[in-house]
């Protein structure tokens, strides 16, 4: 779930290209924010958590681990927020929004939920207490070719999770944005058109569903040719549309033709973002490759971020603003 944080009106100033800003550019074409992933280790790193404070770059911070089940609710019934709650108190201090990660997802289960032999219905109180209590809710339910993703919830409860967990959410926080997070929908496809198909029917059941979130973790080269349309199609289905986890890897080593072209990539999908009204804003995975998770997911690739290891602006920071413009 994206949960909007109030925030205090700004005056956004068009900057010029030499001194032009992420989210001053993603404010100025009409977005709601231009935002980053961050992880508690890395609130120990004081330049890095400088940079992470700078609004012009960054209005939105989402947490990329600490609001997940594992960490929210390690056993049933005790519940521990430390770790999301200093996220929320570094984004309040700089009047950042918050979107909230995760309520329900197929990994980072801790065991009890995972290997508890729930019935459906207890598993489906269950969904409701964690997501009532957590109040936020972020979901990634299909396979890629558009089946629903096999994970202790559709097996014990087919599809009704994902009701149970939304209306629970919006119980919880009426004012809530409640979204739907997935990979590999960036372009149109079978999981797209699941995505699309879900959609349409949680707001036939009267459902609360606010927007699709858009992971786009991609690789250098390959941004799909319907990135724009596929957002089009998701925003004309009358919900918010938004970039949640914007990366772009390449194989290592860097050199400048990886880089130019990684540059002309984030310049796609921003621009892409730009043209769809719906499209309502933009999170990087995490700013700098220091912190990037790709390394670790993805041997002997990595380099995703626009900000380098020793946080110094890549091309790629170049390519966000000209797609802004």
């Amino acid at each position: 779930m994206a949960k909007f944080a109030p925030v205090l009106a700004a005056l956004l100033v068009f900057a010029p290209f030499t001194v032009a800003q992420l989210n001053t550019l993603a404010q100025a074409a009409g977005k709601k924010y231009f935002g980053t992933a961050t992880d508690n280790p890395e609130l120990t790193n004081a330049a890095y958590v400088a940079q992470l404070g700078n609004t012009s770059d960054f209005h939105q911070l989402t947490a990329a681990n600490s609001m997940k089940w594992d960490a929210t609710e390690p056993s049933r019934g005790t519940f521990t927020f430390s770790g999301g709650d200093a996220i929320v108190a570094q984004a309040q201090a700089h009047g950042q929004l918050i979107r909230g990660h995760n309520c329900v997802w197929h990994n980072q289960l801790p065991s009890w939920v995972t290997a508890g032999n729930f019935n459906n219905a207890t598993l489906l109180s269950i969904v409701q207490t964690h997501c009532s209590t957590l109040v936020s809710h972020y979901k990634e339910p299909f396979n890629d070719d558009g089946t629903f993703r096999t994970s202790v919830f559709f097996t014990t409860t087919g599809t009704s999770y994902i009701p149970t967990a939304l209306r629970a959410a919006r119980a919880a926080d009426p004012a809530a944005k409640l979204y739907i997070n997935d990979f590999n929908i960036e372009g149109t496809g079978a999981k797209s058109t699941a995505m699309a198909n879900l959609v349409k029917s949680l707001k036939a059941q009267g459902v609360p569903i606010d927007g699709i979130g858009v992971q786009t973790h991609l690789i250098v080269g390959e941004v799909p040719s319907t990135f724009q349309q596929n957002l089009q199609n998701f925003a004309n289905l009358g919900v918010e549309v938004a970039i949640t986890e914007l990366d772009v890897r390449m194989t290592l080593p860097i050199t400048p033709a990886l880089l130019a072209q990684q540059t002309k990539d984030y310049q796609t999908v921003i621009a892409a973002c730009k043209a769809v009204s719906g499209c309502v804003g933009v999170t990087l995975w995490d700013w700098t490759d220091k912190f990037s998770w790709v390394p670790g997911a993805f041997a002997g690739q990595g380099a995703a971020c626009p900000w380098d290891e020793n946080f110094v602006r890549k091309p790629a920071y170049t390519g966000i603003v000209n797609g802004w413009k």
